[in-house]
């Protein structure tokens, strides 16, 4: 999938809002506000339910790796997520 694609899909469903379990956050992470090396998902199947997590690292800023936004893609598809939340800007490491 290509990568302008991939982040028009991810944009779509956070822009849907609170739609109910499961829901998937997404959370990036760098040494700068300007370049995200790490994006971590968390899943919660219902509320109240523990979180899982997955990481992905890269050299490269995340959010511009076509294979990373790709995958993320497959993650929320595969959960059949109704809601998808993102935690805005990078986080400092």
């Amino acid at each position: 999938m290509n990568l302008d694609k991939a982040k028009k899909r991810i944009a779509k469903q956070i822009n849907k809002g609170f739609d109910g379990y499961p829901q998937i956050t997404l959370a990036y992470f760098g040494a700068s506000a300007d370049c995200a090396t790490e994006v971590v998902i968390g899943f919660v199947m219902e509320a109240g339910a523990a979180a899982q997590e997955q990481r992905f690292v890269s050299k490269q800023d995340v959010r511009e790796d076509e294979a990373i936004q790709s995958v993320l893609i497959r993650i929320i598809d595969r959960a059949d997520a109704r809601t998808v939340t993102e935690i805005p800007g990078v986080t400092l490491l």
